[in-house]
């Protein structure tokens, strides 16, 4: 049985189920909704295969190729509750209900630079962590513009949640079918100095639907171009964007990676594979630091022939999916 891509997996949970682990934080805070939240992983733990064994793979391969790494007890088990604080954090994030102090900008100096160069570009962001806290954020500096792409019709629920919201909202823009007047908005978020969001973690819906075979972990994985060969097509810059929770922090890490303005057409494809690269180097390098901040529940590493038993996973941790 072939697989099936990961923007046909359903999403688990319900709108009511999520509202109700919302409420319990807010009556008994971080604690009181971590002990709930342990037998509420489990429950997924146990319903959801197809996560389980994608969450397995990546800690074999991540311990493989960091053998000093160290995991914490029941791993997967683990993976799946990270997940379900990242969920919490990511609509307290789009409500406005993340302190400022509990976010560390370890890179603030290039974000600064990148933002009054006023040249604009485009951040690439991934599974890892929560980048919403980010978007969330942007609304302090008025000069941040951002355009987030995003596959949002794979999580109804979710989004449906996060509409109830009031806090600020980034500018999304669904991508599943993109045409001139797309291309035209997002270049004109470029040229006034804004930036576009957009993932290059996960196999491309829209865009340009190419991928490459970059080492990852240690072996081969499927990245998409989409991200890069819109960079080429914008000539703007590209940047490295996460926000990963340590403990009861957060830190935010925004790093330069390329630069696309003086690229020419004979230059490009080499130039997306040297991005892709330096990308999977920089997604490897955090996961390793934050190991359980990877929420990617789907067979990463999959063949086409890959036969699975279970057509459900968790809800990512995202207003949908930037693409």
């Amino acid at each position: 049985m072939t697989q099936k891509h990961w923007s046909e997996v359903k999403e688990s949970g319900s709108v009511t189920g999520m509202n109700l682990m919302l409420s319990i934080h807010r009556r008994l805070g971080d604690r009181g909704y971590d002990a709930i939240l342990f037998f509420v992983s489990i429950y997924y733990w146990f319903r959801n295969p197809l996560a389980r064994r994608a969450s397995r793979q990546y800690q074999k391969r991540l311990r493989a190729a960091y053998p000093a790494l160290k995991l914490p007890m029941l791993p997967t088990l683990r993976h799946f509750m990270a997940f379900g604080i990242a969920m919490r954090d990511k609509v307290r994030a789009l409500h406005g209900d993340i302190p400022r102090e509990q976010v560390t900008m370890v890179d603030r100096d290039t974000l600064r630079a990148a933002i009054e160069s006023g040249q604009g570009g485009l951040m690439m962001v991934s599974h890892l962590g929560n980048h919403e806290i980010c978007q969330a954020l942007s609304a302090l500096r008025h000069d941040l513009k951002l355009s987030v792409l995003m596959h949002t019709q794979h999580a109804q629920r979710f989004n449906t949640l996060l509409n109830q919201g009031t806090g600020p909202r980034p500018d999304v823009i669904e991508v599943t079918h993109i045409g001139p007047e797309t291309a035209q908005r997002l270049q004109a978020r470029i040229d006034e100095g804004g930036f576009v969001v957009i993932a290059g973690d996960r196999e491309p819906i829209g865009l340009n639907g190419r991928t490459r075979d970059v080492s990852f972990l240690g072996h081969d994985a499927r990245f998409p171009e989409g991200g890069f060969w819109l960079a080429s097509l914008l000539r703007c810059p590209t940047y490295f964007l996460l926000c990963a929770r340590d403990k009861r922090q957060y830190n935010v890490h925004f790093e330069a990676l390329g630069d696309a303005r003086d690229l020419k057409r004979r230059d490009r494809a080499q130039w997306i594979t040297d991005q892709l690269t330096r990308y999977a180097g920089r997604l490897e390098h955090y996961c390793a630091r934050y190991p359980l901040e990877w929420f990617n529940f789907y067979p990463f590493w999959a063949t086409p022939t890959t036969n699975t038993t279970s057509t459900t996973a968790p809800t990512e941790p995202g207003a949908g999916s930037p693409l």
